[in-house]
């Protein structure tokens, strides 16, 4: 696993409160690095995202490809991965980045997905997504909180 790598997040939502602050108490980190083309972008959401964190703790929002470089460069405090869709993080395995388990917490409906777990939603790509990274060894797993339960995404996809 990557040093310094706390915990690798799916949701659609980002950072946002009580999620965010549950993770935070659970898994204290100095750092969110947020791999999303889009939002890397945008710099209107990565104001709405640095204010949304926690109070010092840095957010960067990177492509996937700046996220590759930085991650193979070494993370030099606590930081937490965060990507809207797991296809984003699909190009960090791909670069051969050793991330052992992936959360999931809010991926929501939309075009194309349907519906994997309570209001968590997948398209196909996605789904497939996730059994490459079971097949690589990498644990996906469901939890909203850091104190509910987890679901394994292994066992939704049989």
């Amino acid at each position: 696993m990557l040093n310094n790598l706390l915990f690798t997040r799916i949701d659609d939502r980002l950072i946002h409160g009580q999620v965010m602050t549950s993770w935070m108490k659970a898994l204290p980190a100095k750092q969110i690095l947020v791999v999303d083309n889009d939002v890397a972008k945008d710099d209107f959401m990565q104001f709405v995202l640095q204010n949304a964190a926690p109070k010092g703790v840095k957010v960067k929002a990177l492509t996937e490809t700046d996220a590759i470089a930085t991650l193979q460069d070494g993370l030099k405090v606590p930081s937490y991965i965060l990507a809207k869709t797991p296809l984003s993080l699909r190009s960090l395995v791909d670069a051969g980045l050793d991330i052992d388990q992936i959360n999931i917490g809010g991926m929501g409906m939309r075009s194309g997905r349907k519906k994997l777990y309570k209001n968590i939603s997948a398209t196909e790509d996605e789904k497939e997504a996730f059994r490459q990274f079971s097949d690589q060894g990498i644990r996906v797993y469901i939890q909203i909180v850091a104190t509910s339960g987890t679901v394994e995404v292994n066992d939704l996809l049989q």
